[in-house]
């Protein structure tokens, strides 16, 4: 993979990074994965993203929709209802979320014992600094 993009300061390197920014922040991706099964309602959304608050769903759905991978759709009843989907652009978005999660599904065993030993080695280094 090049990855000498991410370095470089030109306009375009520094535009991927802000879409990179949107789409591979913790709200945005777990958006992206509940709209790819199918169209949500925003209390759909709400209840199925642990931890997120109205505020922070609401200026990620914003956010998706400025960019052009959700869209909004209102229907004019009573009280009106709002429903969101992937557009052509953001299932595009779909298997490169995908791979990103079954990734992280597939070595959570291994980031664990990562972490753990990690932890351990920092306990070790406190306690002699502590001595």
């Amino acid at each position: 993979m090049d990855v000498s993009a991410f370095g470089e300061h030109s306009p375009v390197s520094c535009r991927a990074r802000e879409i990179l920014d949107r789409v591979g922040d913790k709200w945005s991706l777990q958006v992206i994965a509940l709209l790819g099964e199918r169209t949500k309602r925003f209390t759909e959304l709400k209840r199925e993203i642990a931890g997120i608050s109205q505020r922070m769903l609401t200026v990620t759905l914003r956010g998706l929709e400025r960019d052009g991978i959700v869209t909004r759709t209102v229907y004019p009843v009573m009280p009106p209802r709002v429903e969101y989907s992937l557009t052509t652009l953001g299932a595009t978005l779909m298997d490169a979320t995908t791979a990103l999660v079954r990734w992280a599904e597939g070595h959570l065993d291994e980031i664990d014992a990562a972490r753990a030993d990690y932890d351990a080695r920092a306990a070790e280094i406190e306690a002699l600094k502590s001595s």
